[in-house]
């Protein structure tokens, strides 16, 4: 039997028990390709990641990211509280407040902000762009979201290694009371070989989110650092930011008992920056055969 260690945080959390639980083992050295599948589908969290050492010299680690079904090559959420998890355990120390990550999809940066508020962790999001926007007679759309919920600004599908259907609504009361269909959501993924269904509208703060990937078996997500980075894009994209600007806060999760804060900013080169707080919550030790 041998033992890892392991930390489990809360991810986009201002208070601990808000946000998006990952646990996090932070030497996987010995453990197989299998092995880390095995364990991300028995702790049943939406991702778990492996830390490894760098095999870039600009990179301070290497991560790999697995959800209960599959390995990814990027999400928001694992990337930093990942970041989080390192430096809480002082395996690593940011550069001039950056760390740099390794995954599979390339050499992230990641600021580090200590003493920021709802942004002390924040990651910059691998570039996602504009597939085609839904038409009014796709049926296969239309029971996922129906068009009485659509608004001016059609929903979209986007790319950004991960795939999403974004939609915006009239209003927030339109996304908290929303009820989804999960049968059909799961169908328009599995057909559009996208994650599911993200729908959002404008508040006197931000945004108000609400994420159903139901593509890899999620029924609703608490808190979406992908997903929110991809809505970002998108309206960068259309020119629709408008009140919004370049640097705005999302509320997403309470409608499943969490109430997660996540910052989104896009720099002067239009690039996304996915930020929140982290907790830690529980360290010990995985024992795995």
């Amino acid at each position: 039997m041998s033992a890892y260690a392991i930390l489990h945080c809360d991810v986009f959390a201002p208070r601990t028990g808000t946000g998006n639980p990952l646990a996090v083992v932070l030497d996987a050295r010995g453990l197989a390709d299998h092995e880390m599948q095995r364990i991300a589908h028995w702790l049943n969290l939406a991702e778990t990641t492996f830390v490894l050492p760098a095999t870039h010299a600009d990179a301070d680690y290497r991560v790999r990211i697995f959800t209960t079904q599959k390995e990814i090559a990027f999400a928001g959420h694992p990337s930093i509280g990942t970041a989080h998890a390192l430096v809480d355990a002082g395996i690593v120390r940011p550069r001039d407040g950056v760390l740099h990550q390794e995954c599979q999809a390339g050499i992230l940066p990641i600021r580090v902000q200590a003493d920021a508020t709802d942004n002390a962790y924040s990651v910059r999001v691998p570039s996602s762009r504009l597939v085609r926007f839904a038409g009014p007679g796709e049926a296969l759309f239309k029971r996922a979201l129906p068009e009485f919920f659509w608004t001016d600004l059609k929903p979209a599908l986007v790319e950004g290694g991960r795939r999403w259907w974004l939609a915006q609504l009239r209003d927030e009361a339109s996304v908290r009371g929303f009820q989804p269909d999960s049968y059909a959501i799961a169908a328009l993924a599995r057909e559009t070989g996208s994650l599911g269904l993200c729908i959002f509208a404008r508040t006197a703060e931000g945004l108000v989110v609400r994420a159903f990937p139901l593509g890899v078996g999620i029924a609703e997500d608490p808190a979406s650092g992908a997903a929110n980075a991809a809505i970002a894009a998108f309206l960068h994209e259309t020119g629709q930011l408008g009140a919004l600007g370049r640097r705005y806060r999302v509320s997403q999760g309470r409608e499943i008992g969490r109430d997660a804060v996540l910052t989104l900013e896009l720099d002067a080169e239009g690039e996304v920056w996915v930020g929140g707080d982290c907790r830690s919550v529980l360290r010990g030790e995985l024992q795995w055969p």
